[in-house]
């Protein structure tokens, strides 16, 4: 079974800690946790027949998360079981914000019940409002409960990453922040609407040794990443909030970053970026685009 889905008010545990138990020992967990406008019981907006499904339905975005983390193109033995982790983000942004806390306490538990069953923490795969999720989660998860984050355009603050990395989970988790400056736009419409002052992991932070901040947009991290054997295709879009799962070659990224943590540690990584710039709203200087900017759908 190498994806099942997960939302406390839809299944119960029985089915995933019968999944964990079959699972080969070689083979990675990992949880993908999607962004804002999605539900579970949304007809609509089901992420579970979206990106987190094998066949989403077609889409602009409708890109299998699943699949392009290696289910059904990896050997068994090393094929991943995807957790589709389902949460009610529909609303308002104020709500939704306020029901990702709320999630994180499920996805706390649900990291935690991995680690029981494996022994060792699973790994984790996070779009926008899906980061906060995250965290919240990695803040309440018990130690060794988490391996390795994907974070992909985060909506969340570096408050809220603090919080995570000084865990006793967050201690041992290590996490690829990823941002570009496409997503720029929406880091100021979060951090004007509910920061307070506060400012967006997507422009960076140092959260320490297990802490990597990934610019996709920047012609510098591509070329070390090119170097690294990773090809990520020239951003397409003065603003795009998806671009962290629809470049083109990021994939490949993510799916060495979780199965072969060996060949791609923090300190190497961070080693070959170059240092981190200030994000430039590229959509500036030649009249704003506002493709995006206020979705209909699913972010």
């Amino acid at each position: 079974m190498p994806l099942i889905r997960y939302c406390t008010e839809i299944e119960g545990e029985a089915d995933l800690r019968a999944a964990l138990a079959n699972l080969p020992a070689t083979a990675p967990v990992i949880v993908m946790v999607h962004g804002y406008k999605f539900s579970p019981h949304s007809q609509d907006f089901c992420p579970f027949t979206d990106i987190l499904s094998l066949a989403p339905r077609k889409r602009a975005r409708g890109l299998s998360w699943p699949r392009h983390l290696g289910v059904g193109r990896t050997p068994p033995e090393q094929e991943p079981l995807c957790i589709a982790f389902g949460w009610n983000s529909r609303g308002t942004i104020w709500r939704a914000w306020r029901a990702a806390h709320r999630a994180g306490r499920d996805l706390a538990r649900l990291l935690a019940l991995v680690a029981e069953v494996r022994g060792h923490g699973a790994q984790v795969i996070a779009h926008s409002l899906g980061a906060l999720v995250t965290l919240s989660a990695i803040r309440r998860a018990p130690q060794g409960s988490v391996g390795r984050v994907v974070l992909l355009s985060g909506a969340a603050f570096r408050s809220n990453a603090a919080c995570a990395m000084a865990s006793p989970a967050g201690r041992d988790a290590e996490v690829l922040n990823v941002t570009s400056g496409e997503n720029l736009m929406f880091d100021m419409l979060l951090e004007a609407g509910l920061g307070l002052g506060r400012r967006s992991i997507g422009r960076g932070f140092d959260g320490g040794a297990n802490w990597v901040n990934l610019r996709i947009d920047d012609a510098g991290h591509a070329a070390a990443l090119h170097g690294l054997g990773h090809r990520i295709a020239r951003p397409s879009r003065r603003v795009c909030h998806w671009s962290g799962y629809l470049r083109p070659g990021v994939f490949g990224l993510y799916r060495r970053w979780f199965a072969a943590p060996e060949t791609l540690p923090p300190a190497m990584l961070r080693a070959h970026l170059p240092a981190r710039r200030r994000a430039r709203p590229a959509f500036l200087p030649q009249g704003l685009n506002l493709t995006g900017i206020a979705p209909r759908r699913p972010m």
